[in-house]
């Protein structure tokens, strides 16, 4: 639906203006965009408080002359939106996407002077702006060596920051850190931030295409820049005649789950490009992997060997008996034999191991009515991967697959490509060749009606608004660290990837462990970290449109009534709200179901977890509809649990509520509550 309020203004003048205003539909954001230094520039306000100072923009090229000194403020142009628009699948059925924009060309003083438009986004939650630089003499061909965006930061001196590092060898996969604003080095966007007056801050990028993934870099304390991960030649991005970069966008809100309730990442993508997508299911599934991270199975060929058709069909038969969608087939194809970690060159993604048969587990899956979720590691040889991406997307298709698991294990700058000249290059994860590289793989997927769920991903940039088949992705330390991670994830780790990592869009986290004592219990082990009540709250607290069941089908099966959230709990949501909660201490989400397959679209869930505290935390009921009856299941820490010696203790029980009512939950260390509320 959309709601007419379109209103433009544009002008151009031989005297230019000297600065412009742009305010937010509520007028708590003001952006002021100037061109009154020797460089343009914007500073943002919240509440009539400077929220970021002033921070120049522009670029610099290998051949052309920087956009930086002496351009001017030159042409307008305003305008005002007000829509809704609805996703195929999602946290929230109904997006509204209400903003202000300004568009500022800034045009160098000079004879044929060079020109670009820096276009502001002022939405109630943040500012999004981008630049768009137009077909021009002398720009025909373009490489940009650094992007001037700053990030002044007011306040920063007792700012504190939530972030991980940037450009290392683990890619994403890092414990978060809690600083000082001015301690912190090269970061990763989302980049979250307080400030000393309570304004919650995060700084990311929205719709990053054919472009260099942008980390941020602290200059001057409190200053960071926008750093472009470069390419293994030095040049950050590389450009044929007009270009418009990502959004930089700054969410801003004196909440922290102000930040989490925000629509902006999406509605600075583009919409749907696929057309009908009725064939990108959400859904949950459970797999053949958890073995190989615990060591009760191989990836390899061998006598624990995982993927066997033996094996996948019991998982079949599990999937099938308890609501299951697909099933997860990790090594499968040659090519995992010795240390799989360095096999990207002789992987085969069409070619089988002898005692897996494909076709024979399509027939059995379609009879049991349930799929193969396939699986693609790389081990970071794209190139090995893009000569054979077809032909695997063809057989997967023929094979009854809709779902893809893509993985790019390999050191952060050891991609490897293969250059037109035959020499391998390699490349980092969030460089502009690889976010090209990744975007491929989801358009081609695309064509064989093939959804992709990436490991060792770039960043999520919301571009599952315009290709709704890149369904989930990684991007952060998921649950197999809790296996052999030293350390493993600790208690604060899924509060802090909450107003983090999440952020920026779905997670395929692989929630659900039920024995925390594979390697012991205590807290001197790999272990998951948290009470099971916590695994349980997961499933709500961490969006994926596809969670999996991450244990062996055996754990499920010896605590019966905690699976049976397992079962219940959906994938897709009406609406989602995040109610309570503080950077990586706790977090308080309910979500509504929405109607889909078995599920109704009336029940709502809960989700809270907190980290190493014990809490009480009081949730009122008023998301709930007014006038009508909740059956309330609620699965809660018990009164003895407590992550390190007595994760298990867990309290079920059922109340009748209503949106009058208000819940006492009670969380242990590192603990949780999960709750369905199923109409009556």
């Amino acid at each position: 639906m959309r709601i007419p309020a379109l209103m433009l203004l544009a002008f151009a003048s031989n005297s230019y203006a000297q600065t412009v205003e742009l305010k937010s539909p509520d007028t708590h954001i003001t952006v002021t965009i100037s061109d009154e230094k020797t460089t343009p520039s914007y500073a943002i306000s919240f509440k009539d408080k400077p929220a970021i100072n002033t921070s120049r923009l522009g670029f610099e090229f290998k051949t052309q002359a920087a956009f930086n000194d002496g351009f001017k403020i030159t042409h307008i142009e305003k305008q005002s939106v007000n829509t809704q628009w609805q996703q195929p699948w999602g946290e929230r059925k109904t997006i509204n996407d209400n903003h202000n924009e300004v568009a500022v060309t800034f045009t160098k003083n000079e004879p044929q002077g060079a020109k670009y438009t820096v276009r502001f986004r002022a939405f109630d939650s943040g500012v999004g702006f981008r630049y768009e630089v137009p077909n021009q003499a002398g720009f025909e061909q373009t490489h940009i060596t650094k992007e001037l965006t700053e990030f002044a930061i007011s306040n920063s001196n007792d700012a504190t920051a939530w972030w991980i590092p940037a450009r290392g060898w683990n890619r994403y996969e890092y414990v978060y850190n809690t600083t000082a604003l001015n301690d912190v080095p090269l970061a990763h966007t989302p980049f979250t931030l307080k400030t000393n007056n309570g304004t919650h801050i995060s700084i990311h990028e929205a719709a990053l295409v054919d472009y260099a993934g942008m980390v941020l870099n602290q200059r001057r304390p409190g200053t960071f820049n926008a750093d472009l991960t470069p390419w293994s030649d030095g040049i950050a991005v590389k450009k044929q005649g007009a270009f418009n970069t990502p959004w930089r966008t700054i969410q801003i809100a004196d909440s922290a789950v102000g930040l989490v309730n925000s629509d902006i990442i999406l509605n600075l993508n583009e919409p749907n490009k696929l057309g009908d997508v009725s064939w990108v299911k959400p859904g949950k599934y459970v797999g053949i992997w958890w073995g190989m991270h615990i060591n009760t199975q191989t990836w390899g060929s061998g006598k624990k060997h995982g993927a066997t058709t033996q094996t996948t069909k019991y998982y079949m038969d599990f999937a099938a008996e308890y609501g299951f969608d697909g099933v997860l087939v990790e090594g499968w194809n040659i090519g995992w034999d010795g240390d799989w970690f360095f096999n990207g060159d002789v992987f085969s993604f069409t070619q089988p191991y002898d005692d897996f048969d494909i076709a024979a587990l399509t027939q059995y899956g379609k009879q049991k009515g349930v799929q193969l979720i396939g699986h693609h590691e790389t081990s970071g040889n794209v190139s090995n991967y893009r000569d054979q991406m077809e032909d695997a997307f063809a057989l997967y298709e023929k094979s009854n697959v809709s779902q893809v698991k893509t993985g790019y294990v390999a050191d952060g700058g050891n991609i490897k490509r293969i250059d037109k000249n035959g020499i391998a290059r390699h490349e980092w994860h969030d460089g502009q060749f690889m976010v090209n590289e990744y975007l491929y793989n989801v358009k081609l997927a695309a064509k064989h009606k093939i959804s992709i769920n990436t490991h060792e991903p770039i960043k999520d940039t919301g571009l599952r608004r315009t290709y709704p088949n890149w369904i989930a992705r990684e991007g952060a330390r998921g649950q197999e660290f809790n296996a052999w991670g030293t350390p493993p994830n600790p208690p604060e780790h899924i509060p802090m990837l909450a107003f983090t990592r999440m952020l920026a869009g779905p997670m395929d986290f692989t929630p659900g462990i039920f024995d925390m004592s594979f390697n012991g219990l205590g807290d001197d082990t790999n272990r998951p970290q948290t009470t099971l009540a916590k695994q349980l709250a997961l499933y709500v607290v961490l969006y994926s449109p596809i969670q999996m069941a991450a244990d062996l089908p055996k754990n499920y099966l010896a605590k019966p009534d905690a699976f049976q959230f397992i079962q219940d709990v959906p994938t897709d949501w009406q609406q989602s709200i995040a109610l309570d909660g503080e950077v990586g201490d706790f977090i308080v989400f309910a979500r509504k179901e929405r109607k889909r397959d078995s599920y109704s679209g009336n029940d709502w869930y809960l989700g809270a977890v907190t980290d190493e505290k014990e809490r009480t935390i009081e949730v009122k009921l008023d998301f709930l509809e007014k006038g009508k009856k909740f059956e309330a299941h609620i699965y809660q820490d018990g009164k003895n649990a407590e992550w390190k010696n007595n994760p298990y203790d867990l309290n079920i029980e059922k109340r009748v509520v209503s949106a009058n009512d208000k819940l006492t939950l009670k969380l242990a260390t590192s603990g949780g509550t999960a709750i369905r509320f199923k109409a009556l």
